[in-house]
């Protein structure tokens, strides 16, 4: 019997295994995996980008992470903060360009100033403030990411460049620099005003971005270093930071 698409009541589907509800207490009883319902993740700094070959000499395109190692400056219980996480640290930060109230912070974790701090919901790994993750400890080669990142600033563009309008491409029958233009925006005297939404020229980037299903090509943990296939938003150099 084929169960039902959406159907995700666990005493069905011990029934057509003919499993009993003892049984299904005990051994068929719903885990919470870490690999599907935790966010586990790191923060790293995007280096640059670099190409490796397969095992099939293909061509892969990938982008350099230093991916750690953080320091945990926090961790949160559900007795104390109402849910399970920890917050992570990345990045040395001097302590004259720290206000009291995060220099007192990190005094508490034992850990100096950090540039970048993020907290992770239901991090399986058991961890406490003042311990170091690694990439090794979160990612495995072969997992697939999600990268969040700062894309890059483009400042004041048109509607070409911003949202691929194509412009006048006919140059003649009297067309004088069009070729680049808006066009129109809206009617007269009704509806008497431009919509929201209306594309139009405009700041463009420094958004935050989150490219999901990247695979985790390679990782070098002497050198904090993990390959990620693919383009992640942001400069070089830039926060970056890699869940899963």
């Amino acid at each position: 019997m084929r169960v039902p698409s959406g159907v995700c009541n666990s005493l069905i589907i011990c029934r057509l295994l003919g499993i009993t509800s003892n049984q299904s207490a005990n051994n068929f009883h719903y885990k919470q995996d870490s690999k599907f319902i935790n966010v586990n993740g790191i923060i790293g700094k995007k280096i640059g980008m670099t190409s490796v070959f397969d095992e099939a000499g293909r061509n892969i395109p990938c982008t350099i992470v230093e991916a750690g190692p953080c320091v945990v400056t926090q961790k949160k219980t559900e007795d104390t903060d109402g849910y399970d996480s920890l917050q992570l640290g990345f990045g040395e930060k001097k302590a004259k360009n720290t206000t009291q109230a995060l220099q007192g912070h990190f005094d508490k974790a034992g850990t100096a100033p950090k540039r970048k701090v993020v907290e992770f919901r239901d991090f399986d790994i058991d961890k406490k403030a003042g311990d170091i993750i690694t990439a090794a400890d979160v990612f495995e080669e072969g997992d697939f990411v999600s990268a969040i990142g700062t894309s890059k600033g483009k400042g004041f563009q048109g509607v070409v460049k911003r949202y691929n309008f194509k412009g006048v491409n006919d140059a003649t029958h009297g067309q004088h620099n069009r070729q680049r233009a808006p066009g129109s925006i809206g009617a007269a005297s009704y509806p008497a005003k431009v919509f929201k939404g209306m594309r139009m020229a405009g700041r463009m980037g420094g958004d935050r971005v989150k490219v999901k299903n990247l695979e985790i090509v390679k990782i070098f943990a002497d050198e904090n270093l993990v390959l990620v296939k693919g383009a992640i938003p942001g400069h070089k150099g830039s926060f970056v930071i890699l869940e899963k």
